[in-house]
């Protein structure tokens, strides 16, 4: 009898260290997955397009002289929907390269790391001005890469979000200049009427309104901001 429950425990001891095994692997990906969606913010701004979708609209958003609408809630979400759209090529590659044969035990962490950073990488560099790249490699003191693929993640990064910043603060730029025209032509005519008890932003606010319906100015700035990233 003792023999039989011996053998027993000694036959069922290694499917139960098994099921652990197996539990325990599935445990730490899902702290692995949830530890990346806590840096997700972080990364939504640093290595996406939303930094200069979010820019750019903001920019519009003041020209127009309307600093409550569209509202926020509105600005964000469309900037999320145009970051998801822009990056979905991005997103498919990491996933089929590097997230789904991880998630398969086809691969270590590692190598889904170094297989998911490639065409990120490629992406960033893509965007990038080359005289920031310079500046970081000058601040870091290292070696010059020989190809785009030996540029680190470190160094890319930082230089991409400046250049993001740079391009976005030229495109509003562009975006302000002919709306702040409006503004000053309506002053100018205001003054030579004698009309200075009216208040120009009265008058003006409607008509860079209507001129930026007329121009279809929605159509042509998410055109804009989707095809500079191509």
């Amino acid at each position: 009898m003792s023999l039989l429950a011996a053998s027993a425990g000694a036959s069922t001891q290694p499917a139960f260290q098994l099921m652990v095994g197996q539990g325990g692997s599935s445990a730490v990906k899902l702290f692995m997955l949830m530890t990346v969606l806590s840096f997700a913010s972080a990364a939504l701004m640093s290595i996406t397009s939303f930094t200069r979708i979010i820019i750019v609209m903001s920019f519009l958003r003041q020209a127009m002289g309307t600093p409550q609408l569209p509202p926020n809630q509105v600005l964000m979400a469309l900037a999320l929907a145009l970051t998801c759209f822009i990056m979905a090529p991005v997103a498919s590659k990491v996933q089929e390269t590097a997230l789904g044969p991880y998630m398969n035990d086809q691969i270590d962490g590692q190598t889904a790391f170094d297989r998911g950073s490639i065409p990120v990488r490629a992406f960033l560099l893509r965007q990038t001005r080359t005289e920031d790249l310079q500046l970081f490699y000058e601040i870091s003191k290292t070696a010059r890469p020989s190809s785009p693929d030996d540029v680190p993640l470190t160094v890319a990064v930082p230089a991409y979000m400046i250049s993001e910043l740079t391009t976005s603060f030229r495109m509003g730029l562009f975006l302000f200049i002919p709306i702040v025209l409006i503004d000053v032509l309506v002053a100018g005519i205001l003054m030579s009427l004698g009309m200075m008890m009216v208040p120009p932003m009265m008058i003006s606010l409607p008509l860079k309104v209507g001129v930026f319906l007329l121009a279809d100015g929605w159509h042509l700035i998410v055109s804009s901001l989707v095809k500079s990233f191509a």
